[in-house]
């Protein structure tokens, strides 16, 4: 799993049936500390996450796991929204 923040939402007029209903989320991946790390990414969203959220999201085959048994064709998903979360100083 990986932190990141909700930075936007994705509209689609066309799609892959499979994904009616479920809500397409942009997210920026971040380090521990907080700040960016990588590139942003789309993200289906199980948890009804929103934008400017901390969420954790799992890649592969596991961001389909919560739609089971229908197959989601995702790579990303959204499948927890972060309350908080604490770093110890070394």
């Amino acid at each position: 799993m990986q932190l990141a923040r909700v930075i936007g939402d994705v509209v689609a007029t066309q799609k892959d049936p499979n994904f009616d209903g479920i809500k397409l989320l942009l997210v920026q991946p971040i380090g521990a500390d907080g700040k960016d790390v990588g590139r942003p990414l789309v993200a289906v969203d199980s948890v009804g996450a929103g934008v400017a959220e901390t969420i954790f999201f799992v890649r592969g085959k596991e961001a389909s796991f919560p739609w089971y048994p229908t197959e989601v064709p995702a790579d990303a998903g959204i499948v927890g929204i972060v309350d908080s979360y604490h770093v110890p100083q070394r």
